[in-house]
């Protein structure tokens, strides 16, 4: 449990005293800090996030600065993205639209896809973000469970991606492309329903009326990654902007005026909760990088952009470690008050690295796509402890409860059948007890699914921690990816983390091989650091440095050598295909991983 500096005190955190907040805060006298809409028609996501500050002191405020390629750079302020999302919900009347209708976005980081997502929601109808890079088939498989009726996307991507499947998704009534004109007006010709949105968009009235959105009216559809079988739709309604407006504030410490910065595909959860809802609804401007990672520019881009609050993912952060930290001291980092993560767990060396190349530790951010928003972080409020997951939030309560293989959920009951809870550090499964704003409200198609994830007012997460004596949470792994050996449950990241503090390391991920006494024996597989040679005498020196600090009990047996540890597109480990490349075991579905980014 090691201390790191607090971050430098550029601004009072918003959140300053956490105890206090843990105490006072309630989710009914938050709801009173948003608009609502006019006379009574309640509540909805867009109008919170764009339609209020449009018509307020902050509208001229810049809400979205888009870095292009090619140095092409686009300033929209909260009137302008106010109009351009008008637009888009005058374009899907005119196409015949009716609230509840589901819209796709199949795009990269291009101005377009917030029109496209905030105009959607204005119109009371569904936003369904996909990954631009996976292949046809999990495209079409997306398009398919969700039901789409209108995709937007670029004709690169439409010929790529849906053209040869149309036939297959009848649902799929529209097809709206981002790109020159010439190509769309070919590509039209050849399919019904095909049409140029830019010229939709300069036929449309920038005048809208939002209208009467419930609260627990459907407004997003997010699909999981679908490393483990088929991808579930997991469904959230506009009271969600509750959530996202409270943890921007106090997860993100995000205020009027901020430069944010979140690199997450907008393809992800991450790329529409904090790439879009929370910061506008924080009347934050937003950096949006259409470019790939490149450390230099991306440094350049803290730097000129003056980005205040960045908020990043652990495999972004590990590609910028191995260019050095040096490559960061030519840059002015000093207005960056806040730096995030998000999307798999942050190893120390990553905080401590942090500190040696921003002049801050990152901080960790725990959320899954069904629970909508940021639940555990390391506040501003809060030294670091590097390599834990943080804190619940005020408003949130978490919980471990104790395991049991035996149980169809995973968790151990009292004699009532209620969950019992674990003891300081003893590893379970991570719960949250059920009533904060952004909890999804059901997998798409699937209620069966969904209700096996709740027991005794918890929400399962499926994850296994620890909780320590002072309230820390620390992130153990997956339920199904933990370990058992010798009676012992090992969690991988505890091992991948201690290997990736050898200099000689530059990816780890840890597995169970089977074993006739032990059950199961950790095996640890190292991508090496440039420049180093896989040798048996690596491997034995990297097995004494984990038994060094694991001890004998956690530490792998074996370590073997690959040229690269497998991630699915939100930079997690896919242990899975790991361990069916170990035993020689069918590999299964691999289509989200291969297609390039």
């Amino acid at each position: 449990m090691e201390a790191l500096p607090h971050t430098r005190g550029v601004a009072a955190p918003l959140l300053a005293d956490y105890e206090r907040a843990r105490r006072e805060f309630s989710w009914t006298r938050a709801r009173a800090e948003l608009d609502g809409l006019a006379g009574g028609r309640d509540l909805n996501i867009a109008h919170e996030a764009v339609d209020r500050h449009a018509a307020g002191p902050l509208a001229n405020t810049t809400a979205l600065r888009w870095l292009g390629r090619g140095g092409v750079r686009v300033e929209i302020s909260y009137r302008g993205l106010a109009a351009d999302s008008s637009r888009f919900a005058h374009v899907l009347t005119a196409l015949g639209c009716r609230p509840g209708t589901r819209v796709a976005s199949l795009l990269g980081r291009v101005p377009e896809l917030y029109t496209t997502a905030l105009g959607t929601l204005k119109h009371g109808s569904v936003f369904c973000p996909l990954f631009s890079a996976f292949g046809p088939e999990p495209v079409a498989q997306r398009l398919r469970l969700g039901a789409i009726s209108v995709l937007v996307t670029t004709p690169r991507l439409y010929r790529r991606r849906i053209a040869a499947q149309r036939a297959d998704l009848p649902a799929l009534a529209h097809v709206l492309l981002v790109g020159e004109a010439e190509e769309i007006a070919a590509l039209a010709a050849d399919g019904a329903g095909v049409a140029d949105l830019r010229a939709l968009l300069a036929g449309a009235s920038d005048s809208w009326t939002i209208p009467p959105t419930s609260p627990e009216q459907l407004a997003l559809l997010h699909f999981t990654s679908g490393t483990t079988g088929a991808p579930k739709g997991a469904m959230h309604v506009h009271e969600a902007v509750l959530a996202h407006y409270e943890t921007g504030k106090m997860a993100l410490d995000l205020r009027p005026g901020d430069v944010f910065w979140c690199t997450a595909d907008p393809g992800w959860v991450t790329g529409t909760s904090y790439g879009i809802v929370a910061p506008l609804t924080r009347g934050a401007t937003l950096v949006v990088d259409e470019g790939d990672l490149e450390p230099d520019r991306w440094y350049r881009i803290l730097q000129d952009e003056q980005v205040d609050v960045w908020y990043t993912a652990p495999t972004a952060i590990r590609m910028l470690m191995r260019a050095g930290a040096e490559a960061a001291r030519g840059y002015d980092l000093s207005r960056l008050r806040l730096a995030a993560s998000v999307g798999e767990p942050l190893d120390r060396e990553a905080v401590r690295w942090g500190e040696r190349a921003l002049g801050q530790p990152i901080r960790d951010t725990w959320w899954q796509t069904e629970t909508g928003g940021i639940m555990i972080a390391g506040l501003r409020a809060l030294a670091v402890r590097a390599g834990a997951m943080g804190k619940p939030l005020p408003g949130v309560e978490a919980s471990i409860l104790r395991s049991d293989p035996e149980d169809a959920q995973g968790v151990a009951r009292d004699a009532d059948g209620g969950c019992v809870p674990a003891a300081d550090d003893e590893p379970g499964m991570l719960a949250l007890r059920l009533g904060w704003p952004s909890m999804f409200r059901g997998y798409l198609g699937d209620e069966e699914r969904y209700r096996r994830c709740f027991a005794d007012g918890w929400y399962l997460t499926g994850d296994l921690s620890r909780r320590d004596a002072d309230g820390w949470f620390w992130f153990v792994g997956r339920a199904d990816d933990m370990i058992k050996s010798s009676g012992h449950l090992i969690g991988p990241f505890e091992v991948e983390s201690a290997l990736l503090e050898h200099p000689a390391v530059a990816e780890a991920a840890a597995i169970g091989v089977p074993d006739a006494v032990a059950g199961q024996l950790v095996k640890a597989l190292v991508r090496p650091a440039s420049g180093i040679q896989p040798t048996p005498e690596l491997a034995r020196e990297l097995l004494g440095f984990a038994r060094t600090r694991l001890g004998p009990a956690v530490a792998p047996r074996e370590v073997g050598f690959v040229a690269a540890v497998p991630k699915n597109r939100s930079g997690k480990i896919v242990r899975r295909l790991l361990r069916a490349r170990e035993l020689g075991l069918p590999e299964g579905d691999t289509s989200t991983l291969e297609e390039g980014a």
